[in-house]
């Protein structure tokens, strides 16, 4: 097992492998952070953890089910002229999911805000719901980035390092995605439009019309580059022109 680890082309394997998990891993971040922002604070970083575990166990136990994804792919209907597989099945439940989840927490965010009698406030969502969410999207996450798994590596070990590798840099990570998500609510609008992008590729490909993943992380990244450069101008803004203090205009008038 060692011997195909470290020849060159079980490194090589690896490292286009987890370098491949570690991008797939960024919808489950995202799809993570958005979901915990509406927790309370005291609970939040526990459900990201908890989640980011469920992640990687469903991940790991998939991997060693090979047989049972592998059928998965397989036609269990047609419609039409097309085979349907669990998988496509489940790609199709997930991507609404995600398409209904991220509009919904999109009319939160616009309209879910308390009025001037304070009515109408939208409540935080409960650990017990957000952990039931977290868990059918890893779900249907995972899937994907295993049958990825299947078809770029051979060897199961070289696949179980790969996904830990992948897992490691998405726990790093989730932290501070989730913290700038949490600081920034047009960061937070940017991660749902995000979800609602990935939402529509599942769904594409449940139907066998992939798109291009370098096209969707492609727009991603620039939307991202965008809004960096969004919020440096803000603060830019911030410092040549501040907020004056309360109270300044009123110890004026006192001294006048």
């Amino acid at each position: 097992m060692l011997d195909a680890i470290f020849s060159v082309e079980g490194l090589a394997a690896l490292a286009a492998l987890t370098a491949m998990e570690v991008i797939l891993g960024i919808d489950n971040i995202v799809f993570i952070s958005v979901l915990v922002s509406r927790l309370p604070r005291e609970t939040a970083e526990r459900a990201r953890k908890l989640g980011l575990i469920l992640a990687l166990v469903m991940r790991v136990l998939l991997l060693f089910a090979l047989t049972s994804l592998l059928k998965l792919t397989q036609p269990v209907m047609t419609i039409g002229t097309h085979g349907v597989s669990w998988r496509d099945i489940i790609l199709f439940v997930g991507g609404l999911f995600l398409v209904v989840k991220a509009t919904h927490e999109m009319h939160m965010e616009m309209e879910g805000g308390p009025d001037a009698n304070g009515a109408g406030a939208a409540k935080p969502a409960s650990f017990a719901a957000a952990m039931m969410q977290i868990a059918v999207i890893d779900l249907v996450f995972s899937i994907d980035s295993m049958v990825t798994a299947i078809g770029m590596a051979r060897d199961v070990s070289i696949m179980v390092i790969a996904v830990v590798l992948s897992m490691i840099v998405m726990y790093v990570a989730a932290g501070p995605v989730s913290a700038f998500v949490h600081r920034h609510p047009t960061a937070k609008m940017l991660a749902l439009a995000f979800l609602v992008l990935i939402g529509v590729a599942l769904l594409a490909e449940s139907v066998h019309q992939e798109i291009d993943r370098k096209i969707i992380y492609g727009a991603m990244a620039f939307s991202v580059l965008v809004e960096m450069l969004n919020l440096r101008a803000a603060k830019n803004r911030g410092r040549r022109n501040p907020v004056p203090q309360q109270g300044t205009d009123s110890e004026s008038e006192g001294t006048g």
